[in-house]
């Protein structure tokens, strides 16, 4: 394969795609010409920009989405349940946290994991009595704000949830109307269907039909069915309203309820019954981020490179499976094979039309800003609701950056333009730090304004991120802790 990249690194963008990198000057946010000056600027990282193509191989933390969900069954299961491999992050501190004020016992373990240490969990009693003055803070991981509220009606006792400003602003209505369907006190102290609020438990839950609209996060339905197993007469869970998004997440959580002996019928699109009983205690090896690896692959693409990842599942829930269909859409050549997944980029980054990339998509989005022709990205209206107003801020960022982004009522449009540095502000959004650093890759003097804010999700990233350019040997080491 021919290298996309000139001996001139000013010309790179132009040999990548068919637009070049603007000439003009940077905005008065971006970066000054010294680059060490500009590191040292509070709140702002520089990031790195690729002068040769990446080569490298490596592993990435453990997947939030199951970390989380497998700490809330272990606290709810049978007997003692072990975590290999975790996630150790924000998110999974909020959780682990947020369990343990509703008694469950977690303790770190040595373990062979290479980002830190296993997770030994003794589940909350099953007459668990909350301690007077009980609070949760959810920060802003929305698995810890949805996911644990069901689990908390199952103790006795009042318990406070609040979490970062941002959480206040995220859908919790659904959750919180099917638990006061089910006869749980709930009092908001603020909004009824927002943070915070408090849940005065019984230490029961009948369980029964739940009429439920989901159709802002597949979290609404992922917190019940969770905790469904131990509500008196289960779960029988039915959807109305527009298309649930997302629904690789609740495949997610039938899958692992499944594997803990939980009996799930989700045979009918939009329902699903969970019987009461017992979870059966577990000791799980947690596999790595799917959704985490897309910024290192996408690195590929945008440099024409090849990264490498080993371990990588197969079978898996992980909506980041996905990368291996959705890269090569965008052009890349994508194998697996023992294990390995393998991404080389070509000379250019094809234009896509994708429909719910879910998480995925600001990944996606800054593929597509440096991309040779036209995308357009559907059925994700409801990335209107995560840690920020996703859509508005990729387009916000991207076109402070030259780009050409569009709203549109359920994605994103974006035609290629020429691209500028510039500050690439995060909104507190680990995922937007992330598509700043890859459009970096390409465009010069490119700031990411918060990049510690990836520590909700892997607080290894920028270590990562640097090696990925840096490493002489190719292989970048797993073990940054």
């Amino acid at each position: 394969m021919a290298s996309p990249f000139p001996a001139a690194p000013a010309d790179l963008h132009a040999q990548h795609s068919q637009h070049a990198v603007s000439d003009a000057k940077p905005s008065e946010t971006a970066a000054p010409d010294d680059a060490a000056g500009a590191a040292r600027i509070e709140g702002r990282w520089t990031a790195p920009h690729a002068l040769r193509p990446v080569d490298a191989t490596l592993t990435v933390p453990g997947s939030k989405s199951l970390t989380n969900r497998y700490l809330v069954l272990a606290a709810l299961a049978d007997g003692p349940c072990r975590l290999r491999a975790p996630l150790h992050s924000r998110d999974s501190a909020l959780m682990i946290a947020a369990l343990r004020q509703l008694g469950a016992v977690i303790e770190e373990l040595d373990g062979g994991g290479q980002f830190g240490p296993d997770l030994h969990v003794t589940p909350m009693p099953a007459d668990a009595v909350l301690t007077a003055g009980a609070a949760i803070d959810c920060g802003l991981a929305g698995t810890v704000m949805r996911f644990v509220p069901p689990v908390a009606a199952l103790a006795t006792g009042s318990v406070a949830f609040d979490g970062d400003p941002q959480a206040r602003e995220r859908p919790m209505g659904p959750v919180l109307n099917a638990l006061r369907d089910l006869g749980v006190d709930i009092a908001g102290q603020c909004a009824p269907q927002a943070m915070p609020f408090s849940i005065n438990a019984t230490g029961r839950v009948h369980g029964g039909h739940l009429l439920v609209d989901a159709s802002g996060s597949s979290q609404f339905i992922s917190a019940l069915l969770l905790a469904a197993p131990r509500f008196e007469a289960g779960l029988q869970l039915e959807h109305a309203g527009k298309p649930v998004p997302s629904l690789d997440h609740i495949a997610m959580t039938v899958d692992v309820l499944r594997g803990v002996g939980v009996a799930v019928d989700d045979s009918v699109p939009g329902r699903w019954t969970v019987l009461p009983g017992p979870i059966r205690a577990f000791d799980v090896v947690i596999e790595q981020d799917l959704s985490n690896a897309g910024p290192f692959l996408a690195a590929a693409l945008a440099t024409g490179g090849t990264v490498r990842i080993p371990g990588w599942p197969s079978p898996t829930a992980q909506v980041g499976d996905k990368w291996r269909d959705i890269l090569v859409k965008f052009g890349a050549a994508v194998s697996l094979a023992d294990g390995v997944l393998t991404v080389t980029g070509g000379e250019t980054i094809n234009g896509v039309e994708l429909a719910d990339t879910s998480e995925l998509a600001p990944t996606v989005a800054a593929l597509c800003a440096l991309a040779t022709g036209p995308s357009r990205l559907t059925g994700i209206a409801h990335l209107r609701g995560h840690e920020t107003d996703r859509l508005a801020a990729l387009a916000a960022q991207i076109n402070a950056l030259g780009g050409s982004v569009v709203e549109t009522p359920d994605g994103l449009g974006i035609t290629p333009a020429p691209l500028h540095g510039g500050l690439f502000h995060t909104y507190a959004d680990h995922r937007m730090a992330t598509a700043g650093a890859i459009i970096g890759l390409v465009v010069p003097r490119v700031e990411v304004e918060d990049i510690g804010t990836t520590a909700k999700t892997m607080p290894e990233f920028p270590v990562l991120w640097e090696a990925l350019l840096t490493r002489p040997d190719r292989s970048i080491p797993s073990a940054t802790r």
